[in-house]
């Protein structure tokens, strides 16, 4: 058995080949995310021999696993991957086709039992054999949906077995260069409806009172004022006193993830994304809260016409009277000229903004 092991290809599929800068981007950090939503998700001590764009080659020597073991794995993956997604479609703040259309990814996971080896290159162990070729021609094949799970009869010796009451097994065969291999597909979307639903991220204001107000129209549709507002890489170009927001995490920024305020004087204050609701036909709504909960600032982008929006940017404290008196004697009137002079800066970015494709 030295030589012989398992093969567990799970692939990501779905992504249109973008050919805007920024969907690639996206794009690309998405499946990195999720590759290693996969690689976190193995609880059966398979070993990674190489990510293979959006597909991971895992395998491991010895004995088969049990069936119903691997099937475990399967579907901890499986749930794992479209929770994450799922995570990501309500907390996402952009809107290009990659963030949007990321919901709708797709995972298939083919496992075959054969020979191969490994070989060294440098710090990297890499497998060889006409197993791993073979396992590699399966994810070609004829099946028409794309969430399944394929075992290739090698590894089943025998009928598989209805490990749920709604699994249903179908057999086919895929000609090779070694010879024609038959396997049993089962499909997986049944898993999708099992996982829960994701809670609601948005904020609440029962605790909090709003300080100051402030708004300004401008000459363009509601997606490039949103656009402008939204993406950190502007932010210091109209904000006043601020120079610089970094992101903290390494994903695509959404509800929940955190982000550095770095301002003129030098001093930081970590923020994070608290909520964000996109409805470009009437008014988007985002908010950004401190790391201790303390204020908020909430913006709200309105449609006013198919050529004017309104941006407003309300700023709310939590309630504390004595921090709302302090607030009202010594920064009040400082933030106001501020966040006046924040909205007069904007007007020249936004109104010389070009939104990117399909935004």
């Amino acid at each position: 058995m030295e030589n012989q092991g398992l093969l567990f290809i799970p692939d990501i599929s779905g992504f249109t080949r973008f050919v805007n800068e920024i969907e690639i981007s996206h794009s690309r950090h998405i499946i990195q995310q999720l590759l290693e939503v996969l690689i976190n998700a193995n609880e059966t001590g398979l070993e990674i021999s190489e990510i293979e764009g959006d597909a991971i080659l895992f395998y491991k020597f010895g004995e088969p696993l049990e069936l119903e073991a691997l099937y475990k794995q399967v579907e901890k993956m499986f749930c794992e991957f479209h929770r994450n997604l799922i995570a990501y479609d309500h907390r996402k703040i952009c809107q290009c086709r990659a963030c949007v259309s990321a919901v709708d990814l797709t995972l298939k996971v083919v496992t075959h039992y054969g020979e191969f080896t490994t070989y060294q290159v440098k710090n990297f162990s890499k497998l060889i054999g006409k197993d791993v070729i073979l396992a590699h021609q399966l994810l070609k094949n004829d099946i028409a949906q794309h969430e399944y799970w394929l075992v290739t009869d090698n590894l089943l010796q025998g009928p598989p077995p209805d490990l749920k009451q709604w699994m249903k097994w179908d057999a086919s065969s895929k000609e090779t260069e070694t010879g024609n291999v038959t396997f049993h597909y089962t499909q997986l979307g049944q898993l999708k409806n099992e996982i829960p639903p994701e809670p609601d991220p948005q904020l609440t204001f029962s605790d909090k009172v709003k300080m100051i107000s402030v708004t300004k129209e401008y000459p363009v549709d509601i997606k490039t004022l949103c656009f402008t507002v939204v993406h950190f890489e502007f932010r210091h170009q109209w904000q006043t006193g601020l120079k610089a927001v970094e992101e903290v995490e390494h994903f695509l920024p959404g509800v929940g993830s955190r982000h550095r305020h770095t301002m003129e004087n030098g001093q930081q204050v970590m923020m994070y994304t608290s909520s964000f609701t996109y409805d470009p036909e009437d008014k988007i709504m985002f908010s950004e809260t401190d790391e201790k909960q303390k204020s908020v600032m909430f913006y709200t982008i309105e449609k006013v016409t198919d050529h004017i929006s309104r941006l407003t940017m309300d700023f709310y404290l939590h309630k504390n009277p004595l921090q709302q008196l302090f607030f009202k004697l010594t920064e009040k009137h400082k933030m106001e000229l501020r966040l006046k002079d924040s909205l007069e800066k904007l007007d020249p970015l936004v109104t010389q903004m070009v939104l990117p494709l399909e935004f």
